[in-house]
């Protein structure tokens, strides 16, 4: 590709138009998933910018961690507080199939943008609403980002220290991460049930969808880190936490994961470290007798497993039949023989900022989309500025046309569709600034 922007590609949800109102995690990254399966998105960002544009590091105004999650997307900039920016965005949701905002609740309300409102201007919008606790009660008007959610929701309680029992928290963005994935499903449900019920005659309308990252992180966590929790009447007795008793294990030269759950994974791992009177000792000879001794046999296989790198060991289980993997590091994750093969991650040429790598869309079918769009700089395609306020310092760059319809892809000298207000956008001091009501 030669600019940023979205990368005219086809994919499953080609044709549909997105209005990611969204910030920081949750919301840009499940607009990013909808970008990756060929959905046209356009960010619209506040004059100040997106708070992952200064999180980590840092080419300008694109760090690493925004062009993650927001490849493939057009960015505007849009005061929401003023007139002549409210006349765009109304514009823009007018011709939109989704809106995708994580304001704090009632605030998107306040500026005219609530669900009643949008769905009065297009009814078959889909209008995905995030937040943190929900839209009411005790906790609904309190910020959060993603460590207090693990907090509430019971991640850091479900990772203990192994040692002192300190809840500890994950050095992830889980919860907003785990939010992103349910919220991309649940619009392309609301998408897909618009849709049929418009070829049944019915009404095609949209919907309000609301997602709390609270609700998201906790049916997340729930099969297996609440098991002991599910019984109400008469529940049996506990069993030890899931993975309690989960330890990685120590080579002479690295570490590796090992986990026997099964009767015939625990004599392959026997097996594997020559140690097969193991298996028919009773302290290990069920599943319930190695809960039980787990530290004693612990203790018994740490001292063989010391003795010999890693490659050694994961040739041999692997032989055996017991399920395995080396602890890769972040710098030699892209060297790994499977990450290699699997073509897990992608360099995509950015103008300005050389190579960026991230993953492709895990999920593959016949008619996938593409990640090959590159994050776009602060306002690149467009802007309209609050009076009194300097213009985003940024200067125009080259990019896809504006409101290229992903249907014209590669098909050259097409005239392309536009559905934002591309037509009335004027250049100011060689940027384009939106400056007039939206073209229908």
């Amino acid at each position: 590709m030669t600019g940023p922007g979205p990368a005219l590609t086809s994919g499953p949800l080609a044709g549909v138009k997105v209005i990611d109102l969204s910030a920081v995690v949750s919301g840009p990254m499940c607009a990013g998933l909808l970008a990756d399966q060929g959905a046209d998105v356009i960010k619209v960002e506040t004059p100040q910018g997106d708070l992952t544009r200064v999180i980590g590091p840092a080419k300008g105004d694109i760090t690493s961690l925004f062009a993650s999650l927001n490849r493939g997307k057009r960015s505007i900039v849009l005061d929401l507080k003023q007139a002549e920016a409210q006349a765009v965005l109304r514009g823009l949701l007018e011709q939109a199939d989704v809106l995708i905002e994580n304001f704090r609740p009632g605030a998107l309300a306040r500026l005219g943008f609530g669900f009643d409102a949008v769905a009065a201007l297009n009814p078959r919008l889909v209008y995905l609403s995030i937040s943190g606790y929900g839209p009411s009660g005790p906790y609904a008007g309190q910020r959060v980002y993603d460590t207090v959610i693990q907090a509430v929701a019971g991640v850091a309680d479900a990772h203990p220290h192994p040692e002192t029992g300190e809840p500890l928290l994950q050095r992830t963005l889980v919860c907003d991460k785990v939010t992103a994935l349910t919220a991309a499903q649940a619009v392309t449900a609301a998408l897909y049930e618009r849709d049929r019920a418009a070829e049944r005659g019915g009404s095609g309308r949209g919907q309000l969808v609301q997602l709390a990252m609270l609700d998201a992180t906790v049916a997340f966590l729930w099969p297996e880190a609440f098991y002991n929790h599910g019984f109400l009447d008469q529940p049996p007795a506990p069993v030890p936490e899931y993975g309690a008793t989960l330890r990685l294990w120590r080579a002479s030269d690295g570490w590796f994961s090992l986990v026997t759950p099964q009767d015939d994974e625990f004599a392959a791992m026997c097996r594997a470290f020559d140690c097969t009177e193991l298996i028919v000792d009773v302290r290990f000879a069920s599943i319930p007798a190695r809960r039980v001794h787990q530290q004693v046999l612990r203790a018994m296989l740490e001292p063989v497993v010391a003795a010999q790198p890693v490659a050694h060991w994961l040739r041999r289980l692997a032989e055996e039949g017991a399920p395995a993997g080396r602890v890769n590091t972040k710098a030699g994750l892209p060297d790994d023989p499977q990450i290699r093969h699997n073509r897990t991650l992608v360099d995509t040429d950015h103008p300005g900022l050389g190579r960026l790598r991230s993953p492709r869309m895990a999920a593959r079918g016949a008619r996938r989309g593409s990640v090959e769009g590159a994050a776009c700089r602060h306002g690149d395609h467009g802007a309209t500025p609050a009076p009194g306020r300097a213009q985003p310092r940024h200067p125009a760059r080259a990019g896809p046309q504006l409101g290229a319809d992903r249907r014209a892809a590669g098909e050259p000298g097409r005239a392309v569709k536009r559905w934002w207000p591309s037509e009335r956008a004027a250049q100011h001091s060689g940027r384009q600034v939106i400056r007039g009501s939206p073209a229908g």
